[in-house]
Parts: C-alpha cells; sequence; structure tokens
C-alpha cells in the first residue's frame, strides 16, 4: 500500500510558475514509476508527466513540453512538478500517481495508487 498526499497547488496568473508535491508513504518508493495527471471540470483525466524510478527517463504531454518538469528525490518520497509559463489552460486539480513497474506509462489505468488532488487556478 501506499499514501500520496499532493501540496503546493494555488491561485496564480497567466505566466506565472507554481510547484507540485507528492510526498509517498507506506511501501519502497523507489520501485514506482511516478506520475501526475490533471482534471478540468467537465474534461476526462488527462495526463501530464511521469518519471521512472530511478528519475532518469521522464515524459511530458505535448501541452506542457518545454513548459513543465517532473522530477523526484527517492531519499525524501517526493516527486516535484515544476510548471513555468502557467495558462489559463492548465487550470485543473492535479493528482499523484504511482505504478509498480520500471517502465513509464502515460496510461492512467496503469496506475495503482492515486492522491486525492491539489487545485490548480491559473487566472488570465
Amino acid at each position: 500500500q501506499v499514501q500520496l498526499v499532493e501540496s503546493g497547488g494555488g491561485l496564480v496568473q497567466a505566466g506565472g510558475s507554481l510547484r507540485l508535491s507528492c510526498r509517498a508513504s507506506g511501501r519502497a518508493f523507489s520501485v514506482y514509476a511516478m506520475g501526475w495527471f490533471r482534471q478540468a471540470p467537465g474534461k476526462d483525466r488527462e495526463f501530464v508527466a511521469v518519471i521512472d524510478w530511478s528519475g532518469g527517463r521522464s515524459d511530458y504531454a505535448e501541452s506542457v513540453k518545454g513548459r513543465f518538469t517532473i522530477s523526484r528525490d527517492n531519499a525524501k518520497n517526493t516527486v516535484n512538478l515544476q510548471m513555468n509559463s502557467l495558462k489559463p489552460a492548465d487550470t485543473a486539480v492535479y493528482y499523484c500517481a504511482a505504478d509498480r513497474s520500471y517502465t513509464i506509462s502515460s496510461n492512467y489505468y496503469d496506475y495503482e495508487y492515486w492522491g486525492q488532488g491539489t487545485q490548480v487556478t491559473v487566472s488570465s
């Protein structure tokens, strides 16, 4: 069992930055690939970014490439999402998720554990 708790959401103006963090507790954090997903009102949950167990591989949705950076610290059981140049279209609830796999996936159904989400609102 893995428990995930996100933090760092909030309200920011377009062009601004936010840093989301997800802290994991429970079983060995380092064996999990970690992903970030988001869901806007009335829309499906969508993939944002993923990082593998070692931090050596990552992938991003096209809509956030060049603006968002995912990182992890296995010693601290945390994964972060640095979000720069934010746009109103980035407004959503952001979820951290864990996938017990040595590969990376952008498919939400591959992830076994989810956090409760943190709201990000970008004003124009």
